[in-house]
Parts: C-alpha cells; structure tokens; sequence
C-alpha cells in the first residue's frame, strides 16, 4: 500500500484487515440499492451495473486512497467509471461507502436529480468525471496522472472500461500512450461481462486473445474471475506491480451477477424491473425490499 501521507483520516482498509465474506456482503447491499434505482428511477442498463459492483467493492474498501469526508484532497487517488452507462453502481458505491447519503438514491434519474442515468463531473462527491461516451476514461485518467507528475503528486489512476468499449480506436491510443510515457501507477480493469447491446463482445469485433492484446501493447496484463473479491483485492492492492508498466486487469464477469433470473441476460441490458422483480431479487440478494 502506498503512503497516505495527504489523507491523515482515510478511510482506506487494507484487505487483508477484512474479511472477504464482510465484502461480499457490502455488494450484495450495492447490487440491491441498484436494483431498487433501477424499478424507481426507471434506468436502463441494470445488467451492465451489476457485474462491475465487486471490482467497485473491492477498489472502494480496499485499494484506493481516498477520504469520504474529503472527496477532492489533491492527492486522492482517481477512479473513473469509463463505462458510464453503469452510473448507479457507481452512485451506489459511494453512497454506502459513506460519500453521500445512501437516501439520496432514491432520487436516481429523476428530473432534476444530480444522480442521472450517465454522471456529469463532480455531480456528486467522488465522482470525478462526466463518462458514457464510450472510450474516454483512460485517456481522461492519463491526462490526470500526466498532471499529477507536472506537480509532483503520487495519487494513481483506475479507470473501469467495458469489453464493448474496448472496440473504441480510442481506447488502444492511450493504451500505446501510457508504456510511451513511462506511466505505472494507472490500472485499467475491464469489465469482460461478454456482453454488448445487440450481441456477444465477441461476435460484435474480433476482442480475443484479449489479455495479449494489453501485453503487446506493453502493459502488465492481468486475467481474472471479475466477481472473485479474492482475487480482485490482491490484484487491485498491487498497483503498480513492481514491473515498471501499466496494469491491465482483464476481469472476467457475469452481467446482471448477483441476482439468479438476471444473470447472463442480456434482456436486462435495457429491462425495468418491476415491483415483483425487485423483491424477487432481494430475498436472494438477502436484504430488505
């Protein structure tokens, strides 16, 4: 874990001071909240929200140096949801991690809410950009980073991208960027659910071998199971990793994960839940409706 020497009252936890089964717990609260936002708020993309939550779990209580009581301390580190169109995991997240009130979600996608269905920068603490024009977050956190080192500042960069998104030219300019400038403290996790929002990633654009990819283009390539809060805590706690490159985690996921009649369904890419899907979904998430 790097120095928090600008953040004397993080709330930052070392994983190894947590139980997994407490983290485990804390999604299954995340992915119920936006379950519920989805029904009120009448938000799409309810699928694509669900399978990032525990890289979100394990970067917010494990990995990342911040202070939600200090949401913009200059020497935080950066985490930006590049797939925005998953905004009300994000919303969630930072809600129960003690951002904001957790009460404020209730008025996620509601008009004149600052909680919309894609976030707008700093509409509410902690969020740090606007993302959902996809291929983006990246070259946003490289720009940051890139600043941070004109200033002398050490924070780092995580940046959660979609498979879908990685079809985005965009997305490969910053990648051939960061080992060209010499830049290890980002992390690109990418959200590999296999999903888009007419097919299979797979059948859409030609993403295999998708971990080589990230390693010819001279990053530290990762591949994990994205819903492993084992594996996400070990692999996230070590950013950078010693090799002197950019890390790229390629987290292997299950869309709309957490929920049974959701899983790998790619109909909750745009499906409302109604009253009775909500409450299904809670007696199997464990938490009150």
């Amino acid at each position: 874990m790097l120095p928090l020497a600008s953040l004397p009252e993080t709330e930052i936890l070392d994983a190894g001071e947590l139980k997994i089964a407490e983290l485990e717990a804390v999604a299954r609260k995340v992915r119920a909240s936006v379950v519920k936002m989805a029904h009120t708020g009448k938000g799409a993309h309810l699928g694509s929200a669900l399978s990032c939550i525990d890289i979100l779990v394990a970067a917010y209580w494990t990995a990342l140096r911040h202070n939600p009581r200090d949401p913009w301390a200059p020497e935080r580190d950066r985490f930006i949801l590049s797939k925005g169109h998953a905004a009300s995991a994000l919303y969630a997240t930072l809600a129960h991690r003690g951002f904001f009130p957790v009460e404020d979600l209730a008025t996620y996608a509601k008009a004149g809410s600052k909680l919309a269905e894609h976030p707008s920068p700093a509409c509410a603490p902690g969020v740090e950009v606007g993302t959902g024009s996809l291929g983006h977050g990246l070259s946003l956190g490289l720009g940051m980073l890139l600043a941070g080192r004109i200033n002398r500042q050490s924070y780092r960069a995580f940046a959660v991208l979609s498979d879908g998104e990685c079809n985005e030219g965009s997305v490969w300019e910053a990648a051939l960027l960061a080992p060209a400038k010499k830049i290890d403290n980002v992390c690109v996790v990418v959200d590999f659910n296999r999903w888009q929002a007419t097919g299979r990633s797979e059948e859409v654009m030609a993403i295999q071998p998708f971990r080589e990819k990230w390693k010819s283009f001279g990053w530290s390539a990762y591949e994990i199971d994205g819903n492993d809060m084992h594996a996400l805590c070990e692999v996230l706690g070590n950013v950078p990793d010693g090799s002197g490159k950019p890390v790229a985690i390629v987290a292997r996921t299950v869309k709309g994960k957490g929920i049974s009649f959701m899983e790998d369904d790619n109909n909750w890419h745009y499906r409302i839940p109604d009253e009775n899907d909500v409450a299904r979904a809670c007696a199997e998430l464990g938490v009150e409706p």
